[in-house]
């Protein structure tokens, strides 16, 4: 179809459509239409699959989290009650004689007779005498069977959001499933990291963006992003052999070896680049329109910087500052070298601790059966990391919508 526009000519003032016009200059029929572009539409035909495959990847890795997570709530733990039988059980018996050591059995416990399919699971109804319980048979469709003396019983524990929640000890083999014991010293690193991080970060990136000379901007920046590049293995290392030492001669024996304190410090050293790096680009982006009015009205240097441009630049900082709070919340090889390995309920951050990322880098370096207690709670735990670093990348959000400072 030929396009509408047309064109006048001086001589007679007739309007000829463009397309004619241009077929009686060049002798040939001309077509306005547009052409297909087959290099483009390829192009973002690979476009939209790289950002459909981000979204793809995304949606099952949180499936895939998520599933195993709520069969470790939803499957019956058995630990071993390191109880036998010490006398013959025939299928009609109620009655169980066992061993006086071991798991203390209350009433309402699950128990399983024996190992395998064809072992029995049985309610305890009355707890009678210190070696004898009255139990329920053949519960949740097992066969009352008889069993020999000696047989091994387990105790079946039913993890809780609850007992997930505000119990104090995490020991899954023992049926202690307390998340708080590794919560604690994770937020509590992050903490150090980032009074460490914020104060460093945001003065490097208001003296790059700023004070700096374009030459002394080119040799800073680098140094910073030499940081980001440094493996977080030698960031352990680091804080073990140097920062460790340093607090101890500082504050005494105090200081364990294996502390919060040194994963903290350089963990807050790891995220520098990133608060200084994001933080130096929300200051660059505040119009220069703003300095100049400002030193207009006879401001200094500083009084623009921290009473206009960090203002302005609100919500890039906030975001710098949430977005180094994630990364800290998920730094694994620094706590697991520097922080100690072992959960510990305690907010000292010269005692050693676990975090939930050292917890699950330590235990799956081991060897993990399929289905054991173990491996379900690795799922747990990545969990509750994932849903905590995704509530902080939603708080980002609602901030930069909310302080973002929008300029013509």
């Amino acid at each position: 179809m030929a396009q509408e526009m047309s064109l006048s000519s001086p001589a007679v003032g007739v309007r000829i459509p463009l397309a004619e016009r241009m077929a009686a200059e060049t002798g040939r029929e001309a077509s306005l239409n547009r052409r297909p572009r087959f290099a483009e539409r390829a192009i973002g035909l690979f476009l939209f699959a790289c950002g459909a495959l981000s979204i793809l990847t995304t949606v099952g890795f949180t499936i895939v989290l998520g599933s195993e997570a709520l069969r470790f709530f939803a499957t019956m733990e058995w630990l071993n009650a390191n109880k036998q039988t010490t006398a013959a059980v025939t299928a009609a018996d109620s009655r169980l004689t066992v061993g006086t050591g071991g798991s203390t059995i209350q009433v309402g416990d699950m128990l399983r007779l024996g190992i395998g399919d064809s072992a029995e699971q049985v309610r305890v109804v009355e707890v009678a005498e210190a070696e004898t319980l009255v139990v329920e048979r053949g519960v949740d469709g097992t066969q009352a069977i008889d069993h020999t003396v000696n047989t091994p019983m387990f105790v079946g524990v039913q993890v809780t959001l609850d007992k997930f929640l505000t119990d104090t000890k995490w020991a899954p083999q023992i049926g202690r499933f307390g998340i708080m014991e590794l919560v604690i010293p994770t937020l509590v690193i992050t903490i150090i990291a980032m009074v460490v991080s914020i104060p460093l970060g945001l003065g490097a990136a208001v003296y790059i963006a700023e004070y700096a000379t374009p030459r002394v901007r080119g040799i800073l920046k680098p140094i910073l992003e030499i940081l980001a590049g440094i493996p977080t293995v030698v960031y352990g290392y680091f804080a073990l052999t140097f920062i460790t030492p340093l607090l101890q001669a500082i504050f005494g024996l105090n200081v364990k070896v294996y502390n919060m304190a040194s994963a903290g410090i350089v963990v807050g050293i790891l995220i520098i680049p990133t608060i200084s790096s994001i933080g130096e680009d929300a200051l660059r982006a505040v119009p220069r329109a703003l300095r100049e009015a400002s030193y207009g009205l006879g401001a200094t240097k500083l009084e623009t910087v921290y009473k206009v441009l960090l203002p302005a630049a609100l919500s890039g900082i906030v975001a710098a500052v949430i977005l180094g709070f994630s990364r800290a919340v998920g730094e694994t090889m620094i706590v697991l070298i520097a922080s100690g390995a072992g959960p510990n309920l305690t907010v000292n951050p010269f005692d050693s601790a676990e975090t939930m990322a050292g917890h699950i880098a330590r235990i799956s370096t081991g060897d993990l059966s399929f289905g054991s207690i173990d491996y379900n709670s690795v799922f747990a735990v990545g969990l509750t990391l994932f849903i905590m670093t995704l509530l902080l990348n939603f708080a980002s959000t609602l901030v930069t919508r909310r302080f973002r400072e929008v300029y013509q």
